[in-house]
This record gives structure tokens, C-alpha cells and sequence, in this order.
């Protein structure tokens, strides 16, 4: 009896994880912290925030969700491989509206390293779900990106959300949606595309001229 209460516990918690520290929920949160430190002020931040969270998660959110209702993959987490493709396109096409504007409205060059990482990071997505036809994970990967964005952007105590990153990870190899092998990928990959590539990104915009 005891031993059922411990495992149903350790379950809940895994599923709080996985719904808490969901793609979209780091996706919608992100972009705001990156903005207020790119323009350290209120409407400048509403503004490109909104920009990236809702061409990056809250679009395609509203389009898996229904998708999930309708039957056409399994749940709001896709996790059969390959009900992805339509997910990964339409959040691709919609960041890309993103990028567009941002661009024309000339926002901060931090605003498109944000955007630019997250579409490269649904590119390799891409490519590993479909050109080697092999299931990872997208929470380990947003949650580790967001992890190395956030110590560029606010510092080094940042690092702290590696702790809620591992928590999730933890708990999509509990939940039995993905592999120990799937989790640690999608962690690198979100360290070395999603964060890596933000670094990147901001030097190379940064230096680049107006």
C-alpha cells in the first residue's frame, strides 16, 4: 500500500512537471525577460515579448490543441514522432512571421537572436524527427535553451533553472514519453542549438551594422 501511495505520488509530480515546465510555458515567458533586459523599459518589453510569444507559443499551442481534440496526434504533447510534422511546420511558418516583424520594426538585436535560435532549434528539430526519423525531447531541449539564454542575458544565478530543466526532464522518462537517450539529446541539443546559437547570434548581430 505504501509503495502504491509512492509511486502514484512520484507520477503526479512527474505530470506537474511535464505540464508546468511545458515547451510553450518556457516559449511565452522567455522572450519577455529577454526583452526587458534588451530595453529596459515597460511598453518596449510588452511589445517585442508579445512579438515572440505569440508567433513561438501561443499560435502553435492554439493549433496543437486542437489538433489533440481532433484526433490528429496523441495529446497536447505529440508524443508519437510522427504526428510532429504539421506541429513543427506551423510553429516554424509563424515564428517566421515573427522574424519578419521584428525585423521591420527594427526590435533589438537580442529579440532576433531569441527568434533566430528557436527557428533553428525547430529546424534540427526537424531534421532529427523526420531525416533520422528518431523521437527527442522538445521539453528537455526548450527547458536547457531557455537555461543558457538566461544566464547570457541576466547573469550567471540564471543558471539556477537548470533545476526545474532537470525536474522536467526527469519526468518525461518517468511518464514513459521518451528515453533516458531522448532526454539527454534534446538537453544538448538545447544547450548547443537553442542557447549556443542565441550567443551566437547576439555577438554576430551585435557587431553587425544597422
Amino acid at each position: 500500500m505504501t509503495a502504491h501511495v509512492s509511486s502514484t505520488a512520484v507520477h503526479r509530480s512527474a505530470r506537474f512537471a511535464t505540464e508546468v515546465l511545458a515547451p510553450w510555458v518556457w516559449v511565452l515567458t522567455l522572450p519577455f525577460a529577454v526583452a526587458a533586459a534588451a530595453t529596459r523599459s515597460l511598453w518596449p518589453t510588452v511589445l517585442w515579448g508579445l512579438v515572440v510569444a505569440v508567433t513561438a507559443s501561443v499560435i502553435p499551442m492554439v493549433v496543437i490543441v486542437r489538433g489533440a481534440r481532433g484526433g490528429r496526434w496523441d495529446g497536447h504533447h505529440v508524443t508519437n514522432r510522427e504526428g510532429r510534422l504539421v506541429p513543427l511546420v506551423v510553429a516554424g511558418g509563424s515564428l517566421a512571421v515573427g522574424i519578419a516583424v521584428l525585423l521591420l520594426g527594427r526590435a533589438p538585436h537580442e529579440m532576433l537572436a531569441l527568434a533566430g535560435s528557436m527557428f533553428a532549434s525547430l529546424v534540427v528539430s526537424m531534421a532529427i524527427t523526420f531525416g533520422l526519423k528518431w523521437k527527442v525531447s522538445l521539453h528537455a531541449a526548450v527547458a536547457f535553451a531557455a537555461v543558457v539564454v538566461g544566464a547570457v542575458v541576466h547573469g550567471p544565478w540564471l543558471l539556477l533553472l537548470a533545476v526545474p530543466a532537470v525536474f522536467v526532464a526527469w519526468s518525461r522518462v518517468e511518464l514513459g514519453d521518451h528515453t533516458t537517450a531522448q532526454v539527454l539529446v534534446g538537453s544538448v541539443m538545447g544547450v548547443v542549438v537553442g542557447g549556443g546559437g542565441y550567443a551566437l547570434l547576439e555577438v554576430l548581430l551585435r557587431a553587425s551594422p544597422n
